[in-house]
């Protein structure tokens, strides 16, 4: 196969993926923007975390939110639990990489904020560990996986919403997640400052 070929494969895979995931995600994307909405309208926040690429995109999607997505709007609270290299080395080298994410939820998170917990596999030790931490604090969950959702699909309850991409393959997986985030940002700046084409 020719590199223009494999090139070519790519495009049309992620094309076909994220057609196939509309009808999958679209209800709980509209679910996750509602639930983030009302928290940011309640003065609550969003916290975001991941390994990776999933790390990038929780970093992306806070920047979105702090920053601006494609309008003009006040900041919204959002923060990103993959950015402290201080926090990260210091809690993976006394308690273990496994509670990076959960001593900080633990240390920020209130009630009724938001964890966008991000997982390709659903069974990343840490972000497992952050949504247990969460759920103590009486934190809602927004968890992004694949893979059939694994660990974390099991442990999401009522108040939570599951936004798990149809596919086994993580780089398209990630396509998708990346989509998605977009969606969520789009989604929450239509209902903050009304519908725009």
């Amino acid at each position: 196969m020719s590199l223009i070929a494999r090139v070519s494969r790519h495009f049309e895979e992620s094309a076909q993926l994220k057609l196939a995931s509309v009808e999958h995600l679209a209800g709980p994307i509209a679910d996750a923007v509602d639930l983030m909405v009302s928290a940011l309208a309640s003065d609550r926040k969003i916290l975001a975390c991941g390994n990776g690429g999933s790390a990038g995109d929780a970093q992306h999607f806070a920047a979105e939110l702090v920053g601006r997505f494609e309008r003009e709007r006040p900041e919204l609270a959002a923060l990103a639990l993959t950015t402290d290299s201080s926090i990260l080395t210091a809690v993976g080298n006394d308690y273990g990489f496994e509670e990076v994410f959960a001593r900080q939820v633990r240390g920020l998170g209130q009630a009724d904020d938001v964890l966008l917990a991000i997982s390709t596999s659903g069974n990343s030790p840490n972000v497992i560990a952050a949504i247990a931490a969460a759920h103590e604090r009486q934190m809602h969950v927004v968890a992004l996986t694949g893979k059939g959702g694994g660990r974390i699909g099991t442990m999401l309850g009522e108040g939570d919403v599951h936004l798990c991409v149809p596919h086994d393959r993580t780089a398209r997986i990630q396509e998708v997640h990346l989509l998605t985030i977009h969606c969520l940002c789009d989604g929450i700046d239509a209902i903050l400052l009304g519908e725009q084409e």
